[in-house]
């Protein structure tokens, strides 16, 4: 998650509210097991399917009861409801612990060390929502740091966040707690408003968007905002810059140097202004074959919190010219790093209408991310070696979205937990989980 072990753990006194109980069909069954280099590879040491009446959740897992300082929502057991073979983590419009809206975080009592972990879960069908599932070690093993793992952070509808935290070494920049931390997310399906809002800002004196779409691609109206409190705007917008107090654009700082590779030798050198000319029905086209890009220089170091394009152009009511595939970087003084990585080719749409997995095959050397069986992502595993319980969350938040009334009633819906050790992991594929 965004902030400290706080935002997610704190704990206070539960109250006591009748039980809000979702009717829903138990889902279909999971489709065969997708597990890295083959299911004969591993052995399953520790599942939860939710098989079981509400009450013996809590022989398993321990639930939050309280507020949070950095999210919109406290959250509390009768937010986390067993029915029908699933659980729901439900977001209610509420006052409660302080805060304006209630929903559901629960951590298992167990805890796990290396392995293969898997969760197959819907995100709740709103923006502004979290769908969280993670490991977060409570103590500082030998030769590491305090870590999390952020499985999926997941947006609706499309987004998968991956973050790898480092919590012991935590230093002041400009008055504020920060600490190390590598973030990923990505992107499927297709829309023309695409609003990459970061949970962890990002200071920078490049970004690039590149594509290898097609034949060409309209990409309308690109902004790169500063790190707001007060939010951003609507994509949409044609008063974007203006529509919520505190907005500064990099992208249309006259400092700013826009340069582009693409584009057919018939349009204008300087077309691509219409990137930003603050006329969102306005758009660049790029007519090459191949990689293209656009790269935004600042004059100085940026600290970007939320990156804004709209994608396609606008005929007869409906948006086309969509683009297939694209990443937004950013420069770190030496390399290129992804800040969003989109790819309609290998993805699907909505993770609030059918369940999917995210899995982590954690060992002493490697972190990889998997969605739906295929590799996600790959990292060296430098810090993260002790226990850690699992952990299910639900959040609303404001970089994740609107925060409006379509939220309440909303729920994360999980149809299983499971780990899973190497058979020939060191001590055997029966290995209990730590304690």
């Amino acid at each position: 998650m965004n902030q400290s072990f706080l935002v997610k753990s704190l704990l206070a006194v539960a109250i006591s509210l009748p039980a809000f109980t979702v009717v829903r069909s138990a889902p279909p069954p999971a489709a065969n097991l997708l597990l890295p280099g083959g299911a004969d590879k591993w052995e399953l040491v520790w599942s939860d399917d939710f098989d079981y009446p509400d009450a013996e959740l809590n022989k398993r897992w321990d639930s939050q009861n309280g507020p949070n300082k950095h999210i919109l929502c406290s959250r509390w057991r009768e937010n986390a409801v067993v029915a029908n073979g699933t659980l729901k983590l439900v977001n209610k419009k509420e006052n409660r612990g302080g805060q304006e809206w209630t929903s559901g975080s629960i951590s298992t009592k167990d805890q796990f060390l290396y392995g293969y972990y898997e969760c197959r879960y819907k995100y709740a069908a709103a923006q502004g929502t979290n769908n969280s599932f993670w490991l977060m070690g409570k103590a500082v093993p030998p030769n590491g740091k305090r870590f999390e793992i952020d499985i999926n952070e997941g947006h609706y509808p499309n987004e998968i966040a991956t973050n790898i935290h480092n919590w012991t070494d935590i230093t002041q920049v400009n008055g504020k707690n920060t600490h190390p931390s590598a973030s990923k997310g990505f992107s499927f399906g297709v829309r023309p408003d695409c609003k990459i809002q970061l949970e962890i800002p990002v200071t920078t004196r490049k970004i690039r968007f590149t594509s290898t779409h097609g034949n060409h691609f309209h990409l309308g109206e690109f902004r790169i905002y500063n790190v707001n409190p007060a939010g951003y705007p609507d994509p949409f917008s044609p008063t974007a810059d203006t529509d919520v107090k505190g907005l500064v654009n990099f992208a249309r700082d006259p400092k700013t140097t826009i340069t582009v590779s693409g584009f057919h030798t018939s349009q204008k050198p300087d077309s691509f202004k219409r990137l930003v000319d603050g006329k969102p029905n306005s758009t660049w086209i790029s007519q090459k074959e191949g990689d293209k890009w656009i790269e935004f220089t600042f004059d100085s170091p940026k600290t970007v919190g939320c990156i804004q394009f709209l994608n396609g152009y606008l005929s007869k009511g409906e948006y086309a010219g969509l683009i297939s595939n694209y990443k937004v970087q950013y420069h770190n003084g030496k390399d290129w790093v992804d800040m969003s990585v989109f790819d309609l080719v290998n993805g699907t749409a909505n993770f609030a209408k059918e369940f999917h997995t995210y899995g982590l095959e954690w060992t002493p050397e490697e972190l990889v991310f998997y969605f739906d069986g295929k590799e996600l992502r790959r990292e060296k595993n430098e810090f993260s070696y002790g226990p850690t319980p699992i952990l299910l969350s639900l959040a609303i938040i404001p970089w994740a979205g609107s925060i409006t009334d379509a939220i309440d009633g909303t729920a994360m819906e999980v149809d299983y937990v499971r780990v899973y050790k190497r058979k020939d992991a060191p001590g055997g594929p029966a290995t209990s989980p730590a304690k």
